[in-house]
Order: C-alpha cells, then structure tokens, then sequence
C-alpha cells in the first residue's frame, strides 16, 4: 500500500510539473484570454527561456496570476549587439501580451567582452526597452533584475565587465525611472555550485530566483 501512495504521488508529482511546463508555453505565445488574472512577462536571456524559474513562479504566484515566458537565449540589452532582444520576435510576443508587471532580467550577454566594450550605450537602450513596456495600454509595473553572478566559464562572458558596468549602468536607470529592483546578483554570489557552466543556474537556483520574484512582487502587492 505504501509503494501503491508513492507512486500515485510521484505521477501526481509529474503531471503538475507537466502542467505548469505547459501553461508557461502556451502564455509565452501571448494568446491569453484569461480575465481577472495578473499577467506577468517575464523578458530575458537564457536565463529566463531555459532555466526553468518562470515554472517555479507560476506556481509560487498560483491561480490568480499568468506567467509568460518571453526569454531569448545570447539576447542583449545594446542594440549594437548582434542579437538585441529588442530585434527578437519574443519583445513583440511579450508586448502582444499585455502584462500587468513586466520582469526584465538582461545584461548578463552584454558582459561578452566583445559587447561590454560599447557598454556606454547600455543605459540609452535600457531606458528605450523599458519606455516600449511603459507606453503599453495595460500600464505594466516594471520590476528590473540584477543578473546571477557569472563564474569561470568558456563563452566568453566577464563578471568583472558585469559587475563594474552592467550592474552599475541597471542601477542608474532604476534611480533615474524610480523603478524597483530585485537583486539575483548578491542572493546567488556564493553558490558557484549551481551554475554547471559558469552562467546558467541549475533547478536549485532557478527555485531561488523565483522565490525572490515571487517575494518582491508580494511585498509590494502586485
């Protein structure tokens, strides 16, 4: 009988994660119709599409809320990049949605050092993505995310370039826009172990952003 309740819960287990894999899917393509619920965009690299967290923060919000995943891998914030997310189909799709609040965690791909060098651009571009947010018809709140800490990896990605002018440059324009900020950066500076690569958080950090997400939108009653 107790083998029997194991397995009923671990399929039970398998089915929600299912579930919530798939409502995060079908959000991301913006046919949502959904009345009553808070709709949450979540814009971002691969940090955001792969990680897993918007899952995590689908179920931590529950019910009342729809969570988008709109994350594009190697995406950037500087439009002289070779891929800003603002050139991506995912900025439309997450417009397209009409979000209540907007969480953009950017920056980690405009450490590269090939990027990081025309970081005198970022705030400008920063401040345009987040202006295309604003002007939507649903008066998104927007929160901005200091990216996770990178570690020694081989894609070319510097947390010197990242903590000396990435972080600095979000933190500029939250003061200037009076916008909030959530810090993944210093939650997650200690723990090497949960990024496999150096840059990609595994599922124990993807749970821990999120929970942090999930926490600042709570307390500031979104």
């Amino acid at each position: 009988m107790a083998t029997a309740k194991k397995t009923l819960l671990a399929f039970g287990i398998v089915i929600l994660i299912m579930t919530s894999s798939s409502m995060v899917l079908f959000l991301a393509s913006g046919n949502v119709n959904n009345a009553g619920q808070i709709r949450v965009a979540c814009v971002g690299d691969s940090i955001t599409e792969g990680s897993g967290y918007t899952v995590s923060l689908q179920a931590m919000l529950g019910a009342g809320y729809l969570v988008g995943n709109f994350g594009v891998s190697g995406s950037t914030v500087m439009l002289s990049s070779d891929k800003p997310y603002m050139n991506q189909l995912a900025f439309q799709k997450a417009k397209m949605f009409q979000p209540s609040i907007v969480v953009i965690m950017l920056g980690t791909n405009d450490a590269r050092q090939n990027v990081t060098k025309l970081v005198d651009k970022f705030q400008a571009d920063y401040r345009r993505l987040i202006e295309a947010y604003q002007t939507l018809e649903s008066d998104p709140e927007i929160w901005l995310v200091k990216p996770p800490p990178i570690f020694e990896n081989n894609l070319n990605l510097n947390n010197t370039n990242l903590e000396k002018d990435v972080i600095p440059s979000i933190d500029q324009v939250a003061n200037e826009l009076d916008l909030s900020t959530i810090d993944i950066n210093q939650l997650l500076l200690e723990h090497p172990e949960y990024f496999g690569d150096g840059v990609h958080p595994n599922s124990e950090a993807a749970y821990l952003i999120a929970s942090e997400i999930s926490q600042a939108l709570a307390s500031n009653g979104s």
